[in-house]
This record gives C-alpha cells, structure tokens and sequence, in this order.
C-alpha cells in the first residue's frame, strides 16, 4: 500500500489487509545454512534503500546515511503536494537530492505526489499533463542534479486509480508515458508500482504496454503482507514476462514492511534475505511514519535505532553476497557475504526464537581455526535509541573439512543477529580494497570477468554531457584517520590510447586519473597511482566519465576496483 495512509495508532485501513501483528514465527530448532563457496552477486546492499527516506535540511544527518550504503530512495515530485500522515509537503526529490548525492543514493520521482490527498484525487486530463510536464521541465532544468534513475508515473494504480474519472490506468499509463517522453527521453521509466502483486492485474497491464510501446524500464510493485511472498511473486513475474515475449526488465520492490514489521529487526531480516535472493535491482523501506528519520532508522536528533544497527551490518558487506537456506519458509532467515580480500563471512539473521543454529559451509580458504564473533540488536521501535549492538560472544571454533555449525541460544524472533567469520590471525584494522561493483554505479554496468577482483568489474562508463547521461561510480569507503592516502586503481583499456576519468571526492575539486591502454576489454591486472586526502571515516570517492563540475573523460576504461594504503 502506500505510506501516505492516514494512520491512527499504527492501525490502517486499505483495500488490502495488511499485517497488523508481527506473525508468530516458527518453532525453534531450524537451521540457517550458509554456502560461503556459492556466491550469487555482487554486494550492491538492494534493501537500503527507503520511500521519502530524506527531508529537506538534510535530514537526517549524512553520518546517519553513510554507514547504511543508502542504495536508492522514491523521493516526492518536484513541487510536492502530498501531506503524508497529516505533516506538511516535504522530500521533495530535487530538494534532496544533494544529500542524495554525497551518500552515494539514487533517486526515483514519485509523480502523483504532486497532488496532496491520498488517495489521489484526480482532477482532470488536463490538470495532470500539465503537471506532468512543470515536474519534467523541473526536473530537465536541475542540471546539477544527476542521481535521478527513474520516473514512477503512478502509485499504487491498483486501488488509487480513479477509472470513473480518467479512464482505464492502462490507457491512462500509455497517455503519461508518452507525456515524459516527450519532453524526455533518456530517464528510465518505473512502474506499474501496484500496491501488490497480481498476476492477472500485470497481465493485463504488460500486454497493453508492449502493445503500445510503452513498456517500463524497471517494474515495480510493493511488498507489504509477508515476505513469504515475495520469491513467489517475483518467479511468476519472471514467467509472465518471458510468456509475453518481454525482455526481462530490472525489478523495485520500493515499497516493503507492514507497520508492525518495519521497525522489527528480526522480521527486517527475513524480507532482506527473500529480497536479495530473488535479485531485485533496489527495494525501498515503506513510509509510515514521518519525514527525516530514514522510515524509523534514526531518532532524537539521529541517534540509531535497533533496526538500524542491521541495516550498518548490512552497509559493512563487502565482496559478494553468498547462498543462505532455512529449513522453514516463515521463521528463521538470513542474508550473508563473503569479503575474499580480508576473508570475512558476515552473516545477518533473525526471525526465529528459541535456540537455533548456523551452518556454513565453503570455509576451506580460512583453515583449521576460525574467530566468531556473535551480536544482536533489539527491537527498540521507532523512539528509543540504541547505542550499540549486545556483543553476545566472542570465540575460537574449530573448521571441519570447511564446515562449521554455530548454535544461538535463546534467540528472540524480533532481535536480529550478526555472526562474523574472520581468521584467528585478525583482519585489517580497515578495509582497504572496494570492489567496484560494489559501490553505486550510474549509467554504467556491473560485469563479471575470472582476472577481474572478486570476479567481477563496471563497464561501459560511457557516457557524459547532461545530468540524465552522466555516467560514474561512487564508492564510499571508511577510513581510521585524516591524512593522505595512496589510492591504487585496478582497470582495463582497450582503446590503444590513454584514457581519462575525472576523480573528485566529498564534493571537492575535480583532479583527471589517466589510463595507459591495456591488452584488452575485462582483462585486469594494470594499475596506475594516485593520491587522495581523506578524512576520518566515511567519505565518498567518484570516479566520472562525466558529472557536474568536470568537462568529461576521454577514451574509455572499466574499473575493477580501488585500494586505499
């Protein structure tokens, strides 16, 4: 449903039912398998991403934002309207979008919040056009702004329509369409973002779309009952659009969470795991709240929750995200990675209570001793601050032809849980080398290569000129202290001829890193050397084929990964 409901003692009322109780989870005693030798993707933190997740004023605090690896937000319509929840208009998608930006987040434009009410109250044809196109000449004349990924042209179509009124939503979606392209052509269009999933509702919807040329660049629809759902959902997607001759399009789920599981980190966990391993592209937090707090993640004056305590576990993945199983569809769940570059396994899970155990197996790069280290995090809800996670343990366990069997006692099914792998030998005191599909990437792709680090690369950073073409890779990196760092950058060029990016960091001056040419595309192993001056903890590092403020790159090159000493 949408996070722009009234809503009275967190109770709602809405076309569909929704869960208004954590569901009881499953008797205790299951097992969270984690095949630490099947990665499936790169860590690109999908789930961190929230629905009118920034308030103007930066709000909340970038310090908040940066740990979290914030993936992507559905923002509010320039101009916005919407009163969501009874506060005043706020979140504007162009407002926000410099904070978007320093943290690395892209945005989509949630077009019907121009209208204040919901849900919407259509005025008529002409009133929408003409709003369509004062939000997309906005949008067109913020030429700094360049994180925009996506317009979503409706919201929840599926019970906020008014076909009395305006027709069917599938003509009304062809007419809109066509309205942005008009005046845009290069910004990927997002839909049909229906308050859930439904088979025969899609149907229809893609078939007319294909029908008219109008198909969307990314679908979406919300994921807001249970997470259960959602594999289901997503594989009978994928079925309809191969039956309907459809290229596979990229999937949002920008809206996920009831109310009484939004801020329950061990519920939190089971849609993160389902969510990932269904290879969504972003999933967004549901709104049900109020404005500047990250959908509930941070309070009085951006202190963390419980909850957002997972999401910065999730926020130190690094590496790839890796195969996890349960032996219960409704209780325990959990997502995992695997960090080959400081051999770190880090695992989140929660959903279950009782004593339930962790198998991982694929532990043969760690050898015959290994250090564990077991967290937890409450369900503090959205007012009472957390200052840290309960270490729970801390302890040497011994490897088994790569096979290890951790056992959690006394789990409760509304706390979510980390367990850290690492060698008895420690780890680096920070991390020093990020993968550059890790990171956020911006009209570029993520690739794969067996020479390229942790097997796999961005490419076809191509492009540069205007804010919707601007094409680079942000990378968010942490680091112990303020002085100068060696930043080593692993990359290929198949140009025969030296390549350049533009390299800039926290917003600051523009410097140019060039790129002698190399054997050939997606083969890796040249560097070259740079220096850059950091300060402690998070900042943000972009590497541009174009971006404002810089003239543009030249040739071309793929990145693989930075390294910071």
């Amino acid at each position: 449903m949408s996070r722009i409901r009234v809503i009275a003692l967190a109770l709602v009322t809405t076309a569909t039912t929704l869960v208004t109780a954590t569901p009881p989870a499953a008797a205790a005693g299951a097992t969270l398998t984690v095949d630490v030798a099947r990665p499936f993707r790169p860590v690109t933190h999908v789930a961190s991403g929230g629905l009118y997740g920034l308030a103007e004023n930066s709000r909340p605090a970038d310090s908040t934002l940066l740990p979290i690896k914030v993936n992507s937000l559905t923002q509010p319509a320039p101009g916005v309207g919407q009163r969501p929840n009874g506060q005043p208009p706020g979140g504007d998608s162009l407002l926000v979008a410099p904070q978007a930006t320093r943290v690395g987040a892209g945005e989509f434009i949630r077009m019907p919040d121009i209208y204040p009410d919901f849900p919407y109250r259509w005025v008529s044809w002409d009133d929408w056009l003409a709003k369509v196109n004062t939000m997309v000449n906005a949008r067109l004349s913020a030429t700094t702004v360049t994180n925009i990924i996506g317009w979503e042209l409706w919201n929840e179509p599926d019970w906020t329509w008014n076909a009395s009124a305006a027709g069917s939503f599938n003509d009304g979606w062809v007419r809109t369409f066509r309205a942005v392209r008009a005046l845009d052509t290069l910004t990927p269009i997002v839909g049909p973002s229906t308050a859930v999933y439904n088979r025969s509702w899609m149907q229809s919807f893609l078939t007319h779309a294909r029908n008219t040329g109008t198909l969307p660049d990314i679908i979406c629809w919300h994921e807001l009952e249970n997470p259960t759902r959602i594999a289901a959902d997503i594989a009978d997607y994928r079925n309809l659009e191969a039956s309907l001759g459809i290229s596979p399009r990229r999937i949002s789920i920008n809206e996920y969470a009831a109310p009484a599981e939004v801020d329950v980190p061990g519920r939190v966990a089971s849609y993160v795991a389902k969510l990932e391993r269904g290879g969504v592209e972003s999933a967004h937090r549901a709104f049900w709240y109020e404005y500047g707090t990250m959908n509930g993640l941070v309070v009085n004056n951006n202190q963390p929750t419980g909850t957002w305590w997972l999401y910065k576990w999730y926020g130190d993945m690094a590496g790839n995200m890796v195969t996890t199983s349960s032996t219960t569809q409704t209780g325990l769940d959990g997502f995992a990675s695997y960090d080959p570059t400081r051999r770190i396994v880090n695992v989140v899970f929660g959903n279950e209570s009782g004593t339930n155990t962790v198998n991982l197996t694929g532990l043969g790069a760690f050898g015959s001793s290994v250090r564990v280290t077991l967290t937890s995090t409450p369900s503090s809800g959205r007012f009472t601050a957390v200052t840290a996670p309960t270490t729970i343990s801390t302890t040497t366990r011994t490897v088994g032809g790569g096979q290890l069997s951790v056992s959690v006692p006394n789990m409760s099914a509304t706390s979510a849980y980390q367990l850290l792998v690492e060698p008895v030998s420690g780890v680096p005191s920070y991390q020093q080398r990020y993968e550059a599909e890790n990171a956020s990437v911006f009209r570029a792709q993520r690739l794969s290569a067996s020479s390229a680090s942790g097997g796999g690369y961005v490419g076809r950073i191509d492009n540069s000129g205007t804010p919707r073409t601007d094409s680079y890779v942000d990378f968010v990196v942490n680091v112990p202290s303020a002085r100068s760092y060696t930043m080593t950058i692993g990359y290929a060029n198949a140009t025969g001829a030296t390549s350049t990016q533009g390299l800039a960091y926290n917003g600051g001056a523009w410097t140019t890193v060039s790129y002698p040419p190399t054997p050939a595309w997606g083969q890796f192993g040249a560097t070259i050397s740079t220096t850059v001056t950091l300060r402690a903890g998070y900042n943000v590092i972009r590497l541009a084929k174009g971006s404002p403020y810089f003239a543009g790159g030249t040739g071309y090159a793929e990145l693989d990964y930075i390294q910071l000493t």
